[in-house]
């Protein structure tokens, strides 16, 4: 994945639902924090769809533990053929937590994988300016800077979209979201603005974060969009 253009993923913590998600899907985003055995299924992987891993980490709203077990696991996952993206927390790249984040993104890069930086603010979304520098700072340190924050009004949508307008224009390759049901639609109108990654459930009832479509949904909601622009 290298994420020149729009990517959509498949988001789940089982790698058996890429036959079903072949169709909408452009990759598969593996939930290692969720997954059972997340190496284990990596090995036994034998699908089409390529393959994004995160292991997000309890401060940055995921259920792993902040030990070095952690970043060795994305290690040890980067190095299959199947994984071609890992994403890592820019709070952690920026020296949160005890151990090496830096580490992984190097051995990712190694092993031809691209690096998404990620960042996430469950409470609120910042106003543009803000959601400018974090991702700005985010891309500094990955190929992809991505950034989610809780919408509760109309004006955080708008604040998001234009970061994302103005930091595409300016040929960074960002992604990003509203969380909550007040920026649900920020997932299908995002791409319009510049935003190269999505992330969906292939079963509604399975979603990885707040607001999210299910994944035929979006593909569709997104096609729409982009027909009609």
């Amino acid at each position: 994945m290298d994420f020149t253009s729009f990517t959509l993923l498949a988001a789940g913590a089982d790698l058996s639902i890429e036959p079903a998600a072949r169709g909408d899907a452009d990759g598969v985003e593996l939930r290692m924090d969720f997954a059972d055995d997340p190496l284990g299924q990596l090995d036994a992987y034998d699908g089409e769809l390529p393959v994004l891993v995160t292991n997000r980490v309890e401060w940055e709203g995921g259920e792993a533990a902040d030990t070095a077990g952690r970043l060795d696991a994305l290690e040890r996952a980067v190095e299959y053929d199947a994984v071609t993206a890992v994403d890592l927390e820019l709070a952690a790249l920026e020296g949160e937590g005890d151990h090496d984040a830096a580490s992984v993104a190097d051995h990712a890069r190694a092993n031809g994988a691209s690096v998404v930086v990620s960042t996430h603010d469950f409470e609120a979304t910042p106003d543009r300016a803000a959601i400018a520098d974090r991702l700005e700072r985010a891309c500094e340190h990955g190929d992809v800077g991505k950034m989610a924050s809780t919408a509760h009004t109309p004006d955080d949508v708008l604040a998001m979209l234009g970061a994302t307008r103005e930091l595409s224009a300016d040929g960074q390759r960002v992604a990003t979201m509203c969380m909550g049901e007040a920026g649900r639609h920020s997932r299908a109108v995002a791409p319009l603005y510049g935003s190269r990654i999505g992330y969906a459930p292939v079963d509604p009832a399975e979603a990885t974060a707040p607001g999210q479509y299910d994944l035929a949904t979006l593909r569709s909601l997104v096609e729409q969009l982009e027909s009609e622009d």
